[in-house]
């Protein structure tokens, strides 16, 4: 069934009206749900080594589908800050970032292909290759898994890196170095690549680069994996903003980029011919009321329904929950639900939409929510479970 939703998300929806196709989608969200309902997710968590933070590397749990039960964390492989993780298509393999500046003697991070054994689910490392510069942050994989793809923060760059046949890496294929800066002279001073990621039609990259106020717009060919300047090359996002992470709508047809400075929600409209994306809507992820301080967005996740948008807000400890539009795309605040930690830095929701997992940095921790289906809302399960230093969450059926 999750092949299904898959298919409806990349093609069928551009086919049909939207208020159709997101209907189409939530009946068989439900019953994937139902297919899953006694089964289990592995939870694979990235996290920080650096310092005395107590973690080791990548983590794995298994999350029970029916009762939200999140087991004890286990080392799944050892590796130097492994911040963000993601899945080759075939699910055989992973690749992780190593958040540093400093590999192999030259002033680059890393980025680690690991096998996945099938029974454990425990990683083994293939190889490890540059990023293409320092600071490493957030890793993607196209569809076909031809490429992997990496923003650079510390650096300002992005890099694409050809897949081999047995999941390991090939040096970069290129390196787009970004340049320029924005308003705020102590966090824009120059570019800060923060993430990377895909149209559906798997033709476009974007870069949410902090330091431009841009989100920055590559062609994408997988024949070379190689990525070249797009024409309109970016999306300009409102000065002082910080684009942080992005995300599309299952309908293909608007993105949404949280403002990690402006603590901010971007709605954007998406022209698939071309790969521009046009601004059309910007909220406050915060309360109208409030007295935080140290606030920044973090991440920025669709329901697979298309029904809600999620943005983490780091300082106040909170998820801001937002209604979407079937029709505009345009968003709704509907409230906001505490991570029962600090600093929440990814979360995710898992394939069925029944459950969100918010990893908690400062606090040490992962707390699981199960997500209301008609209003977006987030009811707490259990007690956090422990993990060290907690970065980002990924899933994957065993």
């Amino acid at each position: 069934m999750l092949s299904v939703i898959q298919r409806l998300t990349h093609l069928e929806f551009r086919m049909v009206p939207t208020s159709f196709a997101l209907t189409v989608l939530a009946i068989a969200a439900t019953s994937a749900a139902a297919e899953n309902s006694d089964g289990e997710l592995l939870v694979y968590f990235g996290t920080y080594t650096r310092g005395n933070s107590g973690s080791e590397g990548i983590y794995l749990s298994r999350l029970n589908l029916e009762t939200g039960e999140l087991s004890k964390p286990e080392l799944a492989a050892k590796l130097p800050n492994p911040s963000f993780l993601e899945f080759h298509p075939n699910k055989r393999f992973v690749y992780a970032v190593s958040e540093m500046s400093d590999f192999e003697g030259k002033k680059t991070g890393a980025v680690t292909a690991l096998s996945i054994d099938p029974k454990s689910g425990k990683l083994t490392e293939l190889n490890r290759k540059p990023s293409g510069g320092v600071g490493p942050c957030h890793v993607s994989v196209d569809a076909k898994g031809t490429t992997v793809f990496v923003a650079n923060y510390g650096a300002g760059s992005c890099a694409s890196l050809p897949i081999q046949t047995d999941g390991s890496l090939k040096d970069p294929a290129t390196v787009m170095q970004h340049e320029g800066s924005s308003v705020n002279p102590r966090r824009q001073e120059g570019p800060h690549a923060h993430s990377i990621n895909l149209d559906p039609a798997q033709k476009h990259a974007y870069v949410c680069d902090l330091g431009l106020d841009k989100v920055l717009i590559y062609e994408f060919d997988p024949q070379t994996s190689q990525l070249k300047q797009n024409d309109p090359a970016f999306a300009k996002i409102e000065p002082g903003s910080g684009p942080r992470h992005f995300a599309f709508h299952p309908n293909g047809k608007t993105a949404y980029v949280n403002g990690e400075m402006s603590m901010t929600v971007v709605a954007l409209e998406y022209d698939e011919d071309t790969g521009g994306m046009t601004p059309i809507q910007t909220l406050s992820t915060m309360p109208k009321e409030h007295n935080g301080t140290n606030l920044s967005t973090a991440e920025t996740r669709v329901h697979p329904s298309g029904k809600f948008v999620y943005v983490s807000n780091r300082g106040h400890h909170t998820i801001a929950i937002f209604q979407v539009d079937p029709d505009t795309g345009k968003l709704t605040a509907i409230g906001h639900e505490s991570t029962r930690g600090k600093t929440p830095r990814n979360f995710n929701i898992t394939p069925d939409g029944q459950f969100l997992l918010a990893a908690n940095q400062d606090t040490n921790d992962v707390a699981v929510f199960r997500i209301n289906q008609e209003s977006g809302e987030l009811d707490p399960i259990g007690e956090p479970v422990a993990v060290p230093k907690a970065v980002c969450i990924r899933f994957l059926q065993p």
